[in-house]
């Protein structure tokens, strides 16, 4: 199972090594008027995917903050020991 993943691994490199290759090609990026910015097409679609992957992951963090948060909220709970409750019981007769 090892070498049929590293398999995938490589042959999943090899593409995207050659999709890279391919597209080397100069792009203008058009910031502001009057301003732009020339890089190879792989970069500019690097930089998309990257500045995506970190604006989904911050998107996240308010969620995943206020879940640590509700999760310490019940072990502390959880902990506090609970006061036990003395039934009386009636005598038989």
């Amino acid at each position: 199972m090892t070498a049929f993943t590293w398999a995938v691994r490589l042959i999943i490199f090899s593409i995207l090594v050659v999709f890279a290759l391919q597209n080397t090609d100069p792009v203008n990026l058009h910031l502001l008027p009057g301003q732009f910015w020339q890089a190879p097409l792989v970069i500019v679609l690097l930089a998309f995917f990257a500045g995506g992957a970190l604006l989904g992951a911050l998107s996240l963090l308010g969620v995943i903050y206020r879940q640590r948060r509700e999760i310490s909220r019940l072990k502390r709970t959880v902990d506090k020991p609970k006061a036990t409750e003395v039934v009386a019981v009636p005598p038989i007769v």
